[in-house]
């Protein structure tokens, strides 16, 4: 029984040795974490050190990795960031799928494949790694750049296109030799789909955020992971039910919850999830990988790869010309998408799960993903060399102009009755900005009046990630507890140091520890209130208006003063500063000089 033990608990300990040894040697070289874990799967499935006993076991555990990156991509589809975004999404990212997907199709036609198998293998190519795209634009500073911008798009409507595609496989399975159904059979059939896809919606857009809402209000972290969790899996669970992939279910409910206040939580709580199940699919998928079949068709694969780089690019480049980019811009999105992506190994084991695809092909076209994954950095870099060129003829002058937002993005923590009145000043000049806050009652009275607040732990990297703290050219925190705000500033020191850090001071000794940690700027929360009633004080009680706006003046020269003494640890000399009277009017200085 011991020993029996010892070897189910070696597997896991197998996949972590593989993945912490293969995927930082892999980003090493340039080639990416995807290749990493598949190489990691390679050496520990059959065709390696055989590991791992029953790899199909895992893989069917491993797709929830899948289910996890549809249901936070769906998180991501917020309308009013897909209509601001629509002609390249759904324009350009459309047109490149389509006529990417039709040319590779074709070409396998072409090479003998059935019509069936030539449509899911051309369907799987022309689908690009956001993974990949999306490190490669990032490591080089391009994914703030138009046509980093353009080629983020293409790969949100890639990610959209997997659902239907996936649906495509199922229909196109069903069609290998079964008897079709009658009329009542597809009638119901369709019936329960709609019935699933119904309940699914009307959970999503009435029944979450109230759920949330009091699990929040528990503040036990597991619990909103846990409800997160069971929300993914419970809509592709009534999908599956049905017949329909659990992929879909998963990408409804995250669009569904895109506009929640709970959004970026979610996305945080699930993100570890979603990495290291993805990361057990791909290890999945290179332990299916036949290396003897490869080697025997070694140019088979290569031959496919160099055709679906040349093919793909070509179409890339037409795509973005005609929508409007210029020449450099064009090139460089064809070097930065050209290769296949993480989809096509979904769409493949579908295949193979359908009866559609044999192993053996399935092994064969996955190494057709790997290879172009691999030479997508070379392309690159030889781009690169290509996009110097013209910049240096003058072809290329404007390649790489950027340009600041017009609008400042601004970070909130804190809604109280202070982060409301910074929000105000922010939106009445027009600027954009992001809330979070931890209390569900704050965000209920913010919604009462019209402001989206998201719910958040101010202490958390990961959730001040997923609010866009990374992007943030200020953040503001307007919470009220000083042991919140202390963490909160040091993660943000530490993980997101090009935004400016407003604070709010509960109290002179607050606002004097904000000093001492260098934040550009703190304020106490009742200064400007005391200062205003006191000035009103003064002229209810008959004081000239100018002698109570050089009181104010003094009082707060003296107020700086103090505080600044404070900040170095001089307690005594503020306090000999705190009774100081205001020097004699100027108006009566004047006068007695006169006389």
């Amino acid at each position: 029984m011991a020993v029996a033990a010892a070897f189910t608990f070696a597997e896991p300990l197998a996949y972590l040795a593989a993945a912490v040894v293969a995927v930082p040697l892999f980003k090493r070289l340039g080639l990416g974490s995807v290749i990493g874990y598949l190489a990691a799967g390679v050496a520990i499935g059959p065709a390696g050190l055989a590991l791992v006993a029953d790899d199909e076991r895992v893989l069917h555990v491993a797709e929830l990795g899948v289910v996890l990156l549809l249901f936070l991509i769906g998180l991501e589809l917020q309308p009013s960031r897909l209509w601001s975004m629509r002609r390249d999404i759904f324009g350009l990212g459309t047109l490149q799928v389509v006529a990417s997907t039709a040319a590779l199709a074709g070409m396998f036609a072409l090479s003998g494949f059935d019509a069936r198998i030539a449509t899911v293998a051309g369907a799987g190519l022309a689908l690009s790694s956001t993974a990949f795209a999306m490190q490669i634009l990032q490591e080089r500073g391009h994914s703030t750049l138009p046509f980093g911008r353009r080629a983020f798009s293409i790969l949100l409507l890639q990610d959209m296109a997997i659902v239907p595609l996936l649906t495509l496989v199922s229909l196109l399975a069903a069609r290998g030799g079964e008897q079709p159904q009658s009329l009542g059979e597809a009638a119901t059939e369709v019936a329960a789909v709609a019935g699933a896809v119904a309940l699914v919606v009307f959970t999503g857009r009435f029944l979450l955020n109230p759920v949330f809402r009091i699990l929040a209000g528990a503040h036990a972290r597991e619990i909103m992971t846990a409800a997160g969790l069971l929300v993914v899996l419970g809509a592709a669970g009534v999908m599956q039910s049905v017949g329909i992939s659990m992929a879909l279910g998963a990408f409804l409910a995250g669009v569904l919850l895109s506009e929640s206040n709970f959004r970026h939580t979610l996305e945080a709580d699930l993100e570890p999830f979603r990495g290291l199940l993805l990361g057990l699919f791909f290890m999945s998928v290179g332990m299916t990988l036949n290396i003897a079949v490869l080697i025997d068709s070694w140019h088979i694969v290569l031959g496919f790869a160099l055709a679906t780089l040349a093919i793909k690019g070509l179409i890339l480049y037409g795509a973005s010309r005609l929508f409007g980019s210029g020449n450099a811009d064009a090139l460089l999105i064809s070097a930065t998408l050209p290769q296949g992506g993480e989809f096509a190994f979904v769409l493949f084991a579908a295949a193979v799960a359908g009866g559609l695809f044999t192993q053996q092909l399935a092994s064969i076209l996955s190494a057709v993903v790997i290879v172009t994954m691999a030479l997508t950095p070379v392309i690159t870099a030889a781009f690169d060399r290509v996009i110097a060129e013209l910049r240096e003829r003058g072809v290329a002058a404007t390649a790489f102009e950027s340009f600041e937002e017009t609008r400042a993005n601004v970070l909130i923590i804190g809604f109280g009755r202070f982060g409301r009145m910074v929000a105000q000043m922010l939106e009445a000049e027009g600027i954009g900005i992001t809330a979070i806050d931890n209390s569900p009652q704050r965000i209920r009275e913010a919604a009462k009046i019209g402001v989206k607040v998201y719910y958040g732990d101010a202490t958390r990297a990961d959730v001040l990630r997923a609010a866009g703290a990374g992007e943030a050219r200020l953040i503001a925190l307007c919470m009220e507890s000083q042991p919140t705000m202390r963490k909160s500033i040091e993660i943000i020191r530490a993980d997101f140091p090009g935004a400016r850090l407003f604070c709010r001071a509960r109290d002179r000794l607050h606002a004097a520890e904000l000093i001492r940690t260098g934040v550009e700027f703190q304020i106490r929360e009742t200064v400007e209130s005391g200062l205003v009633f006191g000035r009103h004080a003064l002229l209810e009680l008959g004081i000239p208006a100018e002698r109570v706006r050089e009181v104010e003046e003094h009082v707060r020269r003296l107020d700086l003063e103090r505080l600044a003494l404070e900040a170095q640890g001089d307690t005594e000399g503020s306090l000999e500063l705190l009774h100081m009277p205001a020097p004699p009017s100027r108006s009566s200085r004047g006068s007695d000089e006169a006389a």
